[in-house]
């Protein structure tokens, strides 16, 4: 039913930050029942993970109809550790420049050892179709154009590590055009580095375009990267093209400023 992590569920510290991870995604809230089938849990251990969590302050029960839902100490908490790194004060004034530029959604995501995730945004559309998933979520390496910046600074066998740890995904899930295998795959970073910057069509969602550029060290190891993400009739392959080079700039001012926070300093070394 839901896009879960590929990961099993081993200990139950893992299984109850697979709660949390599910439930970020369900701000309505889950039965006991589904998201223990979801899971794979057993509705038992399930059922005292919840109560667990319950007593820890991180989820609350929607008492009209019973379901776990996330409470706020969770979120609040990733917020006042990005603002004690102060990541958003360096970076949200060159994401908001890029975004105004684009007129599209524009993110930062960060590496963090194996995993590549979604830290800061800015929101460039004022009207019309907007795209805007949430944030937080770690990033599909094999479709997106966020995965493919950080793919292509990277050997052929780590890239291919990296998705094989995480999986290309079930095809009904992303874009008509996601590649499916790893020498499709090696094509676009190819494409990719040519060109300075990545660029998907049709490939992470159908009608959703997006490009990235990885934000880079001195030494080229990536830090980060910075996406511009939109829907296909606006942010269209032309359009792309001319904001290469705007989108590249505000890469290399994150560079720039990363030298200054501890998130960006300790990125990658996990």
């Amino acid at each position: 039913m839901l896009n879960q992590p590929e990961r099993q569920a081993v200990g139950a510290v893992d299984r109850a930050l697979l709660i949390l991870e599910t439930l970020a995604a369900q701000p309505e809230g889950l039965a006991l029942a589904d998201l223990a089938d979801d899971l794979g849990l057993p509705r038992s251990a399930c059922h005292r993970l919840l109560q667990e969590l319950l007593r820890c302050g991180y989820v609350r029960q929607v008492r009209e109809h019973g379901d776990y839902a996330l409470t706020t100490k969770l979120p609040a908490l990733g917020l006042n550790f990005l603002g004690s790194t102060g990541i958003v004060d360096l970076a949200q004034p060159i994401i908001e420049r890029l975004a105004d530029n684009a007129g599209d959604l524009v993110r930062l995501a960060l590496v963090d050892g194996d995993r590549l995730t979604f830290v800061a945004k800015a929101q460039g559309a004022r009207a019309g179709l907007r795209y805007d998933p949430d944030m937080g979520i770690d990033v599909r390496l094999s479709c997106s154009a966020g995965g493919h910046a950080w793919l292509m600074t990277l050997s052929e066998e780590r890239a291919t590590a990296l998705v094989a740890a995480q999986g290309f995904g079930s095809p009904k899930q992303y874009g008509p055009k996601a590649p499916t295998t790893y020498k499709a795959l090696m094509k676009i970073l190819d494409e990719d580095r040519a060109r300075g910057y990545s660029l998907i069509v049709e490939s992470y969602a159908p009608g959703m375009t997006a490009m990235a550029a990885p934000i880079l060290r001195r030494n080229g190891e990536a830090v980060g990267v910075i996406t511009i993400a939109g829907p296909l009739q606006r942010l269209t392959p032309q359009r792309m093209q001319e904001l290469g080079a705007p989108l590249r700039q505000a890469a290399a001012d994150l560079a720039l400023v990363s030298a200054s926070s501890p998130l960006f300093g300790r990125r990658g070394r996990a």
